[in-house]
């Protein structure tokens, strides 16, 4: 059970909802989970849960022209042209807390494989808990 909830705290982290995967990841670790088996389950939860961001931006933009859409105009144009100028590389900085999500709709939006988008996101992401890691077994090694 406690691997189903990581997965989906993650998921959701990857999400635009207001979730965060961290506090689980090291919850677990504390309990005397297996460090490899949660990792997975981060690393899955978090790489698919921006597979979501993905979707809604290769299908959503058919709507930016709705009041309710979520960026404006001028917002998405510049979004994308970052995107165009750092390519798609940068999604191995999809886990970043500040504009990770935004980058992962926008490479829906561009239209990026979704092969290629999964891949490098979820290096990305299996990193950043790989060093999350790390840093915990590191930090009780010293107390």
């Amino acid at each position: 059970m406690g691997y189903s909830i990581l997965f989906l705290s993650a998921f959701g982290a990857a999400t635009i909802l207001p979730f965060s995967s961290e506090i689980a990841f090291i919850g677990m670790l504390e309990q005397g989970y297996a460090p490899f088996w949660v990792w997975l389950a981060a690393t899955a939860g978090n790489s698919l849960g921006s597979v979501v961001n993905w979707i809604l931006g290769r299908f959503l933009t058919r709507f930016e022209s709705r009041r309710w859409f979520p960026f404006k105009p001028e917002s998405l144009q510049r979004s994308q042209a970052w995107f165009q100028k750092y390519g798609v590389w940068s999604l191995l900085f999809a886990w970043l807390p500040v504009g990770g999500d935004a980058l992962t709709f926008i490479a829906g939006v561009m239209k990026v494989r979704i092969e290629v988008f999964f891949i490098l996101t979820a290096i990305g992401k299996g990193a950043r808990y790989a060093l999350l890691y790390f840093l915990y077994s590191g930090f009780i090694q010293v107390i």
